[in-house]
């Protein structure tokens, strides 16, 4: 069973077209990029060009409402962009996606493909229950500034997924923390597939499925549950 995710009053309040998928997997084996990662990579931006047909991500009706909640809890969504919109920029740009390891690759092509943001947490570095909040400003955020990690604090009101430690991800889903990260010696993991209407949550469904049978390609002995969709239709 996956473990609850728990999505504050103030953001239902805030964008309460908001809906998210959990996929929990353990028993993973992480490794450097390989050609079947990065293979999965090159096919989703080839999908992401046949939906957008020319136009820009930002035009794209599932971005722009998730350009509209960024900018309602204070976000300039052309300067922190949401990380579905940044990876579908990559994914068009002549320097294409990037390859980080291969969980990473595998869900970072789900998110190209779908136009979805997904995350991809660490279990083993999660302290408690996730949530989804609004911050005070006051919580710990671990990132990296000039190779050394150092600790920031998001805008109070920022919209933040945190543990009982801190911030995990800032801006929603815009930079995710280093504590938490997927690395390669990561076996268990938590992925957050995370949409906002007018995308169906259908369409939410189909990416966690493809996103599992990707990661039993990619780790066969994994064992891997996807939970409830979780949002309004």
């Amino acid at each position: 069973m996956t473990r609850p995710l728990h999505v504050s009053d103030e953001v239902r309040a805030l964008a309460p077209g908001f809906g998210h998928l959990a996929v929990e997997a353990h028993g993973l084996t992480n490794g450097p990029s390989d050609d079947a990662s990065s293979a999965l990579l090159d096919e989703a931006a080839r999908r992401l060009a046949e939906r957008l047909g020319g136009r820009a991500p930002q035009d794209d009706p599932h971005i722009a409402a998730w350009r509209a909640a960024y900018t309602a809890f204070g976000s300039k969504p052309s300067r922190t962009r949401n990380s579905a919109e940044a990876l579908a920029r990559r994914a068009l740009a002549d320097g294409g996606l990037p390859r980080i390891n291969r969980l990473v690759d595998v869900y970072n092509a789900i998110s190209v493909a779908h136009l979805i943001p997904v995350g991809g947490e660490d279990l083993d570095r999660i302290q408690g229950g996730m949530r989804l909040v609004r911050a005070t400003g006051a919580e710990p955020f671990v990132t990296a500034a000039a190779g050394a990690e150092t600790i920031e604090h998001p805008d109070a009101g920022e919209v933040v997924w945190c543990d009982d430690e801190g911030v995990t991800c800032r801006r929603w889903n815009w930079r995710q923390g280093v504590r938490t990260r997927l690395t390669e010696d990561s076996v268990s993991a938590l992925f957050l597939l995370e949409r906002m209407a007018p995308m169906p949550l259908d369409e939410l469904t189909a990416a966690g499925a493809e996103l599992a049978e990707a990661l039993h390609k990619a780790c066969p002995e994994a064992r891997i549950e996807i939970g409830e969709v979780w949002g309004d239709r």
